[in-house]
């Protein structure tokens, strides 16, 4: 596999004004080695601290940002915080902001990504959705916090494992049916036992439930594309790629 050959972002296609900037990092490039090989940005994952930070700068430098991304310590819940509230290592699963480049950030290896603005462009959240997450109601938060009319909104949902390699137990499809009986499109049985779980269109019925119309993204499976994507369910030892989306000033 040559990851420093692949493509280092993934650049949402969505109606976003121009001074909105957001992309996801693949495993391209970077300095890791072994199972974190390439562009490993979570630096509680086992790889090196010092190779974390090398990529970490990377980011920052390759894409200008003016200052370092907010960094959370996810915690598969419903807290969102604000980025001027931020503090180092504070747990929580989303941020926003309303304020030119502070760059709100999510991790993942699997779960969802999720990035929002609105269409005016004086807003913008990212939010970690994974399973527990998306049933603990992490982005009705995240629309809640962004304090704006949710058909004001656009979403982007990232790079995520699809429902062709995510297969969950009973448990997992009981969760979400028990709040919403449309969840049941989202799940069809897998051979032997379990259900193949489709995060994709689980965050579409949340956000649309929210209020949350324009919703973009959702081609990439990270289990199928081991040459740009970490994969933890995958690899089992496995680094993370990052979501970040934020407001530029008006000078750029």
């Amino acid at each position: 596999m040559n990851h420093a050959k692949a493509n280092p972002w993934i650049t949402p296609s969505w109606p976003a004004p121009a001074h909105i900037r957001a992309c996801s990092t693949t495993r391209a490039k970077g300095v890791s080695t072994g199972p974190y090989e390439g562009l490993n940005l979570g630096d509680a994952v086992g790889d090196e601290a010092l190779a974390v930070a090398k990529n970490r700068q990377l980011l920052i430098t390759t894409l200008a940002l003016k200052q370092p991304p907010l960094w959370l310590s996810q915690q598969h819940g419903n807290r969102v915080v604000s980025a001027s509230a931020h503090q180092p290592g504070i747990g929580a699963d989303g941020c926003v902001s309303q304020c030119p480049d502070q760059v709100c950030v999510v991790l993942g290896a699997d779960c969802l990504p999720v990035l929002l603005c609105d269409r005016a462009g004086t807003r913008v959240a990212a939010a970690h959705a994974g399973w527990r997450g998306l049933a603990a109601g992490i982005l009705e938060a995240t629309v809640s916090r962004l304090d704006i009319k949710p058909d004001e909104l656009l979403a982007w949902l990232g790079p995520a494992i699809g429902d062709q390699a995510y297969i969950v137990g009973e448990e997992v499809r009981a969760a979400f049916m028990a709040q919403d009986d449309a969840a049941v499109t989202a799940f069809r049985s897998a051979k032997g036992s379990g259900w193949h779980a489709d995060l994709y269109q689980l965050a579409r019925q949340r956000l649309w439930a929210s209020g949350v119309t324009s919703i973009h993204g959702g081609e990439h499976c990270t289990y199928r594309d081991s040459n740009r994507f970490y994969s933890f369910r995958r690899d089992g030892v496995s680094g993370r790629m990052a979501s970040l989306i934020w407001i530029t000033s008006p000078v750029d």
